[in-house]
């Protein structure tokens, strides 16, 4: 068997290399066909270049050599100037014949130290007016006493360009020698005619915005390019050349094309003899690497996916899958429900979700819970689609399955944390009233001790006198004392509800009773800055579904705001209103405390609600943080608007737990 299948690759491998032989010529004649006018077609685009490149340093050089000479008459006229030997005639006479000899030049001026005109080659000017920028060039030219040109501006239609040479007499400073220039002057003047019917020439500024451009023979094609910078002392001016020659054609003449074409059909007809066992093999390889690249992405991802049919059935699950439920997929796949992974708890939302799926009512997106083989439960976030095939039928039902438990792990924390910041809050506003609080409590405390002197004092003289007790002298002083202690009593209850910790937990409250609660402690604040306190609940206000503690401390941090913003008024002025309303459109009731004290500038409001920000010295910055958060914890918002009779007007809204006419 060994044999024969060796003289049956025998043959093969010999017609092998009888076809591989003449596709390797063909090929390499190919090759060396196709290179030949590529490389010839490189050496002239390199050549043309290194020739535009020389062309464009020998332009330069004339430019710069032209600005040079200009350069060396003004420094010399400028030290005639400086000596005093001109006459105001023999002066004019001088610069209109350096106008002459340069051609680019469009005026020579002398300006004394304060800008005034003193001398132009143009006799009608009697005065002339910088720009900004050759202003800014002369004060350089007068510190460093080097001549200095005027960065041009590309925005009118005519392009000047100002040489500023200082003139100074010992350290005596006469004034500028200015020399204008106008950029297409230079170019016309000073660039052969031979490079212009070749090239598109251009002076350009430091943002390649055209100064000047000098195109006799039409624009550049962009193909052939050089750029050169000037050397200008105080100005960036770029010589750009552009060839109007476009790029060698690759193919000279026919013949080449009619070769490569002839090559090109046989190579075409070798390759036909194997056209369908190499796509054969191209297919086989794609479908292989396919898979391969398939399995690897869905063995790699962390996100479990289950493919079930129209029945219910699962047919694929993914290793991310077997992860999170803790079962191996032989134990899944081709499972109809009641699967292993389902809690027995939620049991029935499973069912009852599996037959909506059967009927074709999927939930895109839901939460639930599986229970792996030791019994622990793991939280996930399922996404549910059609499976569709090519032909676009459905066949199943595609799920992708997120595990949850970090994600409730961190939101637990940051629920513990907000609790434990909240209670941080409670516990610095009490730190910021103990003052009024030891004060307050110290009045009743004093009286409970007066009358109860007073009722000592009564029973001790009856004792010694031997006489009785009249009941209507002793009772009032004892009820005196009983209400102030009563008081003193509230006082510490309304202490000890406002910084006990505890669970948020949501309950029917009145808007009324809240504010009796912690009615004691803002009137604390209140009489500190000797501000009138009112309220205006209506009798008919719907009760509200809220965690008591959170609002309790959204409206002492409210208040607390309002009356210390209300210190500096008038007394007349010092007033804090707390009242409410019900929305019936929106079911909700609507909360508003309102003060007039100095109002919020726009900059402090843009930053109002940030974490740690404060306009108080002594403030955390997380009082309105938390407000705000505790009503989006209700479902409701908290805004701020400036009150018109001065002042800010804070409001939040909370939804209703029943409407006034289910109450009544």
């Amino acid at each position: 068997m060994n044999t024969l299948s060796l003289l049956a690759r025998r043959p093969q491998s010999s017609l092998l290399l009888r076809w591989m032989l003449p596709i390797m010529l063909v090929l390499f004649f190919l090759a060396i066909l196709i290179w030949l006018p590529w490389q010839a077609r490189q050496m002239e685009s390199n050549e043309r270049q290194e020739q535009l490149i020389a062309d464009t340093l020998w332009v330069e050089q004339t430019i710069r050599f032209q600005l040079g000479r200009d350069e060396e008459s003004l420094r010399a006229l400028g030290g005639e100037i400086t000596s005093g030997h001109l006459t105001p005639e023999r002066l004019h006479e001088r610069m209109q014949r350096l106008l002459k000899n340069g051609h680019e030049l469009v005026r020579i001026s002398w300006l004394d130290p304060q800008g005034t005109l003193q001398a132009s080659s143009d006799a009608s000017t009697t005065a002339l007016e910088l720009s900004e920028a050759s202003r800014a060039s002369a004060e350089v030219a007068r510190r460093t006493r080097n001549p200095q040109y005027t960065q041009p501006e590309a925005q009118s239609a005519t392009v000047l360009m100002d040489y500023h040479v200082p003139l100074y007499h010992g350290n005596t400073y006469l004034g500028t020698l200015l020399a204008t220039y106008q950029a297409s002057a230079l170019l016309e003047e000073m660039v052969p005619w031979w490079f212009a019917q070749d090239n598109q020439v251009s002076l350009v500024d430091r943002d390649d915005k055209v100064l000047a451009r000098r195109a006799a023979a039409g624009p550049g094609h962009g193909v052939y390019t050089h750029k050169r910078a000037l050397d200008l002392p105080g100005a960036s001016i770029m010589l750009v050349t552009d060839s109007v020659k476009s790029e060698p054609q690759l193919l000279p003449n026919l013949l080449v094309g009619s070769v490569i074409a002839l090559s090109l059909g046989l190579l075409w007809s070798l390759l036909a003899l194997w056209g369908h066992i190499s796509r054969r093999l191209a297919a086989e390889g794609a479908l292989r690497q396919q898979m391969s690249f398939r399995t690897a992405m869905e063995n790699s991802l962390v996100t479990g996916l289950r493919a079930r049919d129209l029945e219910g059935r699962i047919t694929y699950v993914n290793p991310a899958f077997c992860q999170i439920v803790g079962y191996p997929a032989e134990e899944i796949v081709g499972k109809l429900p009641p699967m292993p992974y389902w809690a027995p708890e939620a049991m029935a939302e499973y069912q009852s979700r599996f037959e909506s799926v059967l009927a074709g009512h999927v939930t895109p997106q839901f939460e639930t819970i599986f229970q792996r083989p030791d019994g622990e439960r793991v939280p996930v976030l399922i996404f549910e689609a059609p499976l569709v095939d090519n032909h676009g039928k459905q066949t199943g039902w595609m799920g992708s399955i997120l595990d949850i438990s970090d994600r409730k792990r961190i939101e637990e924390l940051n629920r513990q944390q907000h609790e434990k910041l909240q209670t941080t809050a409670r516990l610095a506003t009490m730190g910021e009233i103990s003052s009024m609080l030891a004060h307050e409590l110290n009045q009743p405390l004093a009286a409970i001790s007066s009358y109860t002197t007073g009722a000592l004092n009564l029973l001790g003289r009856a004792e010694t006198q031997g006489g009785s007790i009249d009941c209507a002298t002793l009772k009032p002083a004892l009820e005196q004392a009983s209400a102030q202690a009563q008081r003193a009593g509230q006082i510490i209850r309304s202490v000890h509800e406002f910084v006990k910790k505890r669970g948020p937990e949501r309950q029917e409250l009145a808007v009324q009773s809240l504010l009796d609660g912690i009615r004691t402690l803002i009137e604390l604040q209140a009489r500190k800055y000797y501000v009138a306190f009112h309220t205006r609940i209506p009798a008919d206000l719907p009760a509200i579904r809220a965690d008591r503690m959170m609002i309790e401390q959204v409206l002492m941090n409210l208040s607390r705001n309002a009356i210390e913003s209300m210190q500096d008024l008038p007394q007349a002025r010092r007033v804090l209103l707390i009242q409410a309303a019900y929305d019936a459109t929106a079911a909700q009731v609507t909360v508003a405390v309102i003060d007039q004290g100095h109002g919020i500038p726009q900059d402090v409001a843009e930053r109002l609600f940030s974490p740690f920000f404060s306009t108080k010295a002594e403030g955390m910055g997380m009082g309105l943080n938390i407000c705000r958060t505790a009503i989006e914890f209700h479902g409701g918002a908290l805004n701020h608007r400036a009150n018109p009779d001065g002042g800010t007007i804070f409001t939040f809204t909370l939804p209703a737990a029943v409407s006034p006419s289910t109450q009544e």
